[in-house]
C-alpha cells in the first residue's frame, strides 16, 4: 500500500487530467460567488455605507447648525453685556447727579447758615464796637476830668464832653 500512494499521481488539484473539471467548478464557482456577492452581500454594504454618509452628512449640517446657533447666542450675550454695561452707566450717571443736587442743596443750606451766622457776628461785633466806643467816651471824659481836676483846673461836663468827641473823631481840641 505503501507503493500505490508514492507512485500515485499526488494532489488531485495538480492532475492534469482533471484541469477541465477544475476549471469548470472554477467558473461556475465564481459565478455562483459573483451573483451573491452582486445581489445580496454587496447592496447591503452599499446600503450601510449609504447610511453612514447620510449620518455622516446630517451631523455635519446639524453641527453647522448649533454652531450658528451658538454664534447668535454668543452675540447676543455680547449685546446683552454691552448693553448691562450702558445701563451701569446711566444708573451710575444719575446717582452722580443726585449726589450733586443734593450736595448742591446741603452747600446752598450751608451757605446760607455761614451767611447767617456771618451777619449775626458783624451785627455782634458792631454792637460791641459802639459799645467799646462808648465806654472809650465814657472813660476818656472821666479820665479828662481827672486829670484836669489833678492839675488845678476846673472844667466843666460840656467842655470836657466837647473836646473828648472831637479827639475821638480824629479833630484837634
Amino acid at each position: 500500500m505503501a507503493e500505490t500512494a508514492a507512485s500515485g499521481p499526488g494532489m488531485p488539484q495538480l492532475d492534469v487530467t482533471t484541469f477541465s473539471n477544475q476549471i469548470f467548478w472554477l467558473i461556475v464557482t465564481m459565478v455562483v460567488l459573483y451573483y451573491i456577492m452582486s445581489r445580496v452581500a454587496l447592496p447591503r454594504v452599499a446600503a450601510v455605507l449609504a447610511d453612514r454618509r447620510g449620518t455622516i452628512t446630517s451631523d455635519i449640517a446639524a453641527a453647522e447648525e448649533y454652531k450658528l446657533k451658538a454664534q447668535q447666542v454668543e452675540d447676543a450675550y455680547h449685546k446683552a453685556l454691552a448693553d448691562a454695561r450702558a445701563e451701569a452707566g446711566r444708573i451710575v450717571d444719575a446717582a452722580k447727579a443726585e449726589m450733586q443736587a443734593e450736595l448742591d442743596v446741603q452747600v446752598a443750606k450751608a451757605d446760607a447758615e455761614i451767611a447767617a451766622k456771618t451777619a449775626e457776628s458783624e451785627r455782634r461785633i458792631r454792637e460791641i464796637r459802639e459799645s467799646a466806643m462808648a465806654l472809650v467816651s465814657e472813660v476818656s471824659r472821666d479820665v479828662t476830668r481827672d486829670i484836669v481836676e489833678s492839675m488845678g483846673g476846673n472844667a466843666d461836663a460840656a467842655n470836657i464832653d466837647a473836646a473828648v468827641t472831637a479827639r475821638l473823631k480824629g479833630g484837634a481840641a
